[in-house]
């Protein structure tokens, strides 16, 4: 099932059962959905079923890669690193 909606600039963009697009979000909505799904991780893993941890494995993959695909030169923390690359 899809339907229509407004994203955060009021354009109109195609929603379907497992979300929008990430082509379809703005910057600052693939930042808001990544926090939520970052926030949720560990009781959907824990106490999810089986469907609900298939979809937000796959839903966090989608964000996180359209977030790699816009930002490819992100800042790394050198002190984040935990061996020399």
């Amino acid at each position: 099932m899809t339907d229509a909606r407004l994203d955060s600039a009021g354009d109109e963009t195609v929603v379907s059962e497992n979300g929008i697009d990430p082509a379809g979000l703005a910057d600052d909505d693939l930042f808001r959905e990544l926090a939520s799904l970052h926030r949720t991780r560990l009781q959907t893993l824990r106490h999810g079923p089986d469907a609900a941890l298939a979809n937000h494995l796959r839903r966090t993959e989608e964000l996180e890669n359209a977030y790699l695909s816009r930002y490819p030169g992100r800042e790394v923390d050198p002190d984040r690193l935990t061996q020399d690359f």
